[in-house]
């Protein structure tokens, strides 16, 4: 039988002294970065706007998940439908740096693809094309990556803590010409987010992984169009969010476990919205029937 080698008093205290200090360390990287009483802006195009106005959207499911776990925020809605990375950077200071938020999500990218001709170059090259038409009313387009760049920049100069998120999908085919145009405006915001030092939420590959575990490319799996969130893709992308701003998987548990109950008030607001359509609709049909005599 081999010998039990019994530690010393100094040995278990070293053994003790380590363990603790792992455990702190352990602790201190499981700290939502998010606190109590801090503004998250969201600044994004029609899927943030949307992230907001739907009762579980997208956005709202991230306020809940921080306050599941202890931590109150207020949001900042900046989300305009249509906008593409240049309009972003031309409303940054009114829509997002004059609420003095501490942190801040950006969500671009989809518009600056979808819209073709109208969109922005992803880069110098791209520009220099002759692809991409200036649109009237608009900000000059510059491109994609520098308009990114200096949204990261000028929010970092006020002391506005970025966080990145990769465009999510452009049609749920993922070999769409569409989203095969995206795929180098995401790779650009991967290197961006590495370059700033800004955390990123890699929503474009969470998005894939799910769409190619269901492989259903003909139906719909988590937009209702294509392009904007229905209920999974929403939460999603709050997933993603949640994690970026490092909850761990007993947090992000606990945020899912909330939002049941927004969830129902969505469901309920789209029954509402459907019935109040119907009931319009057969008013306009009722006033083209000639009355009987």
């Amino acid at each position: 039988m081999l010998p039990v080698k019994t530690l010393r008093p100094s040995h278990l205290l070293r053994s003790t002294l380590a363990v603790a200090l792992f455990s702190s360390l352990a602790m201190a990287r499981a700290e939502i970065a998010v606190k109590t009483g801090d503004k998250i802006a969201f600044l994004g195009d029609s899927i943030t706007a949307g992230g907001w106005s739907n009762p579980a959207g997208y956005v709202r499911l991230v306020v809940a998940g921080l306050a599941a776990n202890g931590v109150t925020v207020e949001a900042v809605p900046a989300g305009v439908s249509g906008h593409k990375s240049n309009q972003m950077l031309a409303r940054l200071e009114k829509d997002v740096l004059s609420k003095k938020p501490q942190w801040m999500t950006l969500s671009c990218g989809v518009n600056d693809v979808w819209h073709g001709p109208n969109g922005v170059p992803l880069d110098e090259a791209a520009a220099a094309s002759g692809a991409f038409n200036a649109k009237a009313g608009e900000p000059e387009k510059g491109t994609y990556t520098k308009n990114i760049a200096a949204i990261l920049d000028q929010a970092k100069a006020t002391g506005v803590k970025p966080v990145l998120l990769t465009a999510t999908v452009i049609k749920e085919d993922l070999a769409s010409p569409e989203n095969q145009k995206l795929e180098p405006y995401n790779r650009a915001l991967r290197a961006l987010a590495t370059e700033k030092k800004v955390p990123l939420a890699d929503l474009n590959a969470q998005f894939q992984e799910r769409l190619k575990a269901v492989n259903t490319p003909d139906k719909k799996v988590l937009t209702s169009d294509g392009v904007h969130m229905n209920q999974d893709g929403n939460k999603l992308m709050a997933l993603g969010v949640l994690k970026a701003f490092n909850l761990n998987e007993a947090e992000i548990q606990k945020a899912e476990s909330s939002w049941g109950p927004l969830v129902l008030q969505a469901e309920q607001a789209a029954k509402a919205a459907a019935a109040a359509k119907a009931a319009e609709q057969q008013k306009a049909a009722e006033a083209k029937t000639p009355a009987a005599k």
